[in-house]
């Protein structure tokens, strides 16, 4: 072991004793073996498995290595990611970061440990393509989940029209996080898409892909729907209004619709600036990726499943459940979506 994980075993322990009830304790035995004692005596150990960094993709390997061993396993790093912790809860190994996240669950003396501690790498240099926020990272996205044969690089680049080393690093991104798999560092063999859609979202929520107002259309969303349908101008309808139409939760009670100039479309739709009271959202895109795959359904526009998905699942109100309703609708009706 090197002087770095030496170092990492050691703030470990010292974070583990900090997590510890009163009257318990931890001491070191032989490598990385940590004999934890019960006020009454009775004893357990861990062995601590010290890591640097431990990306998502990495944790079955490694977690089907520590569960042979007789004591329970425990990863321990400076940080680890959501995701990350996620997996390793998914394969019972243990974790404790040294920002404070914390699982540990030793049977024997009977030990229960779960702390949070930073969502976020307090100690991360800003690397390129590290998330999935910007309109160039959502445009990679959106063609990695729509396409049944995931591309290659270039075709991925003159899809999307974005230089290949940003498209590279993105996907060096997504396959540190498990959410494609790649054969190497080559091509892709498959996509985690509702994985990554979930992903999008979380990183780059609807408030962040556009500019929101609040309107009201006092006669409600059938006069509404009924004067967008003879609007002369470019739109996309998203969120509850179009999931209705493919996967209906509950009747509709909000617009929302994205737009190339609120401004413009609020004045010809004679809409009514409201904070309060609110039922049609109009979003000025900030990216023409919104307009892509749209479909005309009953004389109206509507984005693609895709787009009104990812829309959802950051929403106000039932907006997430709604998505989470598309979604699985997506799961079963690949092909009017996927190409």
């Amino acid at each position: 072991m090197d002087f770095k994980h030496n170092t990492i075993v050691r703030e470990g322990l010292q974070e583990l004793r900090r997590r510890l009830p009163p009257g318990w304790s931890a001491k070191p035995q032989d490598g990385t073996t940590v004999e934890v004692a019960a006020p009454d005596r009775r004893t357990g150990a861990i062995v601590l498995e010290a890591r640097a960094r431990l990306a998502p993709k990495d944790v079955l390997p490694l977690a089907d290595r520590l569960v042979e061993g007789r004591e329970t396993p425990v990863v321990v790093a400076p940080f680890l990611t959501e995701n990350t912790r996620a997996r390793l809860r998914e394969r019972d190994v243990g974790y404790l970061d040294l920002t404070g996240n914390a699982r540990i669950v030793l049977p024997e003396p009977g030990l229960f440990i779960e702390t949070q501690g930073a969502s976020e790498d307090p100690n991360r240099e800003e690397r390129p393509a590290r998330s999935l926020r910007g309109a160039k990272a959502g445009r990679v996205v959106r063609a990695l989940i729509e396409l049944k044969t995931p591309p290659g690089v270039r075709e991925l680049a003159a899809l999307t029209k974005i230089d290949a080393g940003y498209v590279s690093r993105v996907l060096s991104f997504l396959d540190s996080e498990a959410l494609i798999t790649r054969v190497g560092r080559g091509r892709i063999e498959s996509v985690d898409w509702p994985a990554l859609l979930r992903r999008w979202a979380q990183e780059a929520p609807l408030d962040a892909r556009g500019r929101l107002r609040t309107f009201l259309e006092p006669r409600g969303l059938t006069a509404f729907q009924a004067r967008l349908a003879k609007f002369d101008g470019l739109y996309a309808i998203t969120g509850s209004l179009a999931a209705a139409t493919l996967a209906p939760v509950a009747p509709a009670r909000l617009a929302t619709v994205w737009i190339p100039d609120v401004n413009a479309a609020a004045t010809s739709l004679a809409l009514r600036p409201a904070d309060v009271g609110a039922n049609v959202v109009l979003a000025e895109a900030l990216d023409d990726t919104v307009f892509e795959g749209v479909v005309q359904r009953d004389g109206l526009w509507y984005a693609a499943p895709t787009q009104v998905a990812v829309d959802l699942l950051t929403s106000p109100g039932r907006g997430p459940q709604e998505g989470e309703e598309l979604i699985d609708w997506m799961k079963t009706n690949e092909d009017p979506w996927r190409r």
